[in-house]
C-alpha cells in the first residue's frame, strides 16, 4: 500500500477513524485564512497541525477541500477530521516475536505475518506491531507513530520498514512523499487478465461505510501499476506496483477494474461468478521493498517469500485442483 500531489500520505495514520469536528466559520472571522480561523475555533490544536491536516485533505469547506492559502468569508461549513497526535504512543511494550529481514541502527525491516495488526485500535487494543516495536526498540516511543511510516492491512503479509531514529523517520517520510520508495505486491485476482496496465483512480472514504474506501472524483490521487505473473483458469496472479499508498488501494483498484482479490470478503463479496476459491483472507503479499538508506544513501532492496497459505493456494491452482462453488 500505503500519494497525492499535495504530498500527503495515507501510508499510515495513527487513528484512521479519528475524531470529526463539524464547524461553522463565524462571520466576524471573515477575511482570515482558513488555518487562522480554525486555530481560533480549535485552540487545543497548533496551527502547524491544522495546516498539515489541510494539506492532507482532512479538512473540507462546504463542498470542496480546504487549502492553506484559502480565505474564509464567514458562514462556511467546515468538516475537520482530527488525526491523533502522532507523537503520542501510550501503548504497552509486548514481547511479540518479529520476523526481522534487516536491521541496523537506523532501520528495521520486517516480514509481517498474516493476522498481525500494525497499530492498536478498536477491536485490537494489544498484540500489535507497535506493541512489539516498543519492546524490541524502546526508543521508537519518542518517534512520531513509533517509527512506523507505512502500514499493511491485518490480513496482508509481507515487507514493512520502520524508522529507529528521527533522522531515519524524516527521510523515509520524504521518500514516500517523493514516491521513490518501491513497493511491489503479489495479488491473486479473479478473472483472466491478459495484459499489464495502470489504474489511476482517486480514492475516498466510502460515505456508507467508514471502514471502506471507494473510487471517488473528490478522493485523493491513487495510482497502481500491474503486470501479469501467472495465469490460471478464472484467476490471475498479478504483480502490483504502488505509486501512491492509499488505504486498501490495491484491493479497491482491482475491484474497480473488475478483478477483485481472491479471499477479499470486503471488496469482492458481491462478485457474481460461478468461481469462488475458498481462501480465508485477501490473497495479497508485499513481496518487495526498495528505498535509499537514510544515512549511507545506498539503494537497498529486500524480497520475502510468499507465506505458506498463499504458496499452497498457488500450488493447488497449478495442479488444477477443482474448486467448489
Amino acid at each position: 500500500m500505503e500519494n497525492d500531489k499535495d504530498n500527503s500520505t495515507d501510508d499510515y495514520k495513527g487513528n484512521p477513524e479519528g475524531d470529526v469536528r463539524q464547524l461553522v466559520i463565524p462571520n466576524e472571522q471573515g477575511g482570515l485564512r482558513l488555518d487562522q480561523a480554525l486555530s481560533a475555533l480549535l485552540p487545543e490544536f497548533s496551527r502547524n497541525r491544522i495546516q498539515n491536516w489541510i494539506r492532507a485533505r482532512r479538512i473540507s469547506v462546504d463542498d470542496g477541500w480546504g487549502t492553506t492559502k484559502m480565505k474564509v468569508s464567514g458562514g462556511e461549513s467546515v468538516r475537520v477530521e482530527v488525526e491523533a497526535d502522532p507523537a503520542a504512543t501510550p501503548d504497552a511494550p509486548e514481547a511479540i516475536a518479529l520476523d526481522v529481514v534487516f536491521e541496523d541502527p537506523m532501520l528495521l525491516v520486517i516480514n509481517k505475518p498474516v493476522g498481525l495488526v500494525v497499530h492498536p485500535g478498536s477491536g485490537n487494543p494489544r498484540g500489535t506491531l507497535l506493541n512489539a516495536l516498543l519492546h524490541r526498540v524502546p526508543q521508537v516511543a519518542e518517534l512520531p507513530r513509533a517509527g512506523i511510516v507505512h502500514r499493511l492491512d491485518k490480513d496482508t503479509s509481507g515487507l514493512l520498514v520502520v524508522a529507529k531514529t528521527i533522522r531515519a523517520h524524516t527521510d523515509l517520510v520524504r521518500q514516500l512523499q517523493a514516491r521513490t520508495v518501491k513497493r511491489e505486491y503479489l495479488a491473486l485476482v479473479y478473472g483472466e487478465v491478459d495484459r499489464p496496465g495502470t489504474v489511476n483512480a482517486p480514492l475516498a472514504r466510502d460515505p456508507f461505510n467508514r471502514t471502506k474506501r471507494t473510487v471517488h472524483t473528490m478522493g485523493k490521487e491513487a495510482v497502481t501499476h500491474y503486470e501479469v505473473v501467472e495465469r490460471f483458469p478464472g484467476v490471475t496472479l498479478l504483480r502490483c506496483k504502488l505509486e501512491t499508498g492509499r488505504t486498501h488501494q490495491i484491493r479497491v483498484h482491482m475491484q474497480h477494474i473488475g478483478h477483485p482479490l481472491v479471499g477479499d470478503n470486503v471488496y469482492s463479496a458481491s462478485r457474481r461468478s460461478h468461481l469462488k476459491i475458498p481462501f480465508p483472507r485477501q490473497a495479497l503479499h508485499a513481496e518487495r521493498l526498495g528505498l535509499v538508506h537514510p544515512l549511507t544513501g545506498e539503494a537497498m532492496q529486500w524480497e520475502c517469500p510468499l507465506p505458506p497459505d498463499f504458496a499452497s493456494l498457488l500450488d493447488a491452482l497449478r495442479e488444477n485442483t477443482a474448486w467448489g462453488n
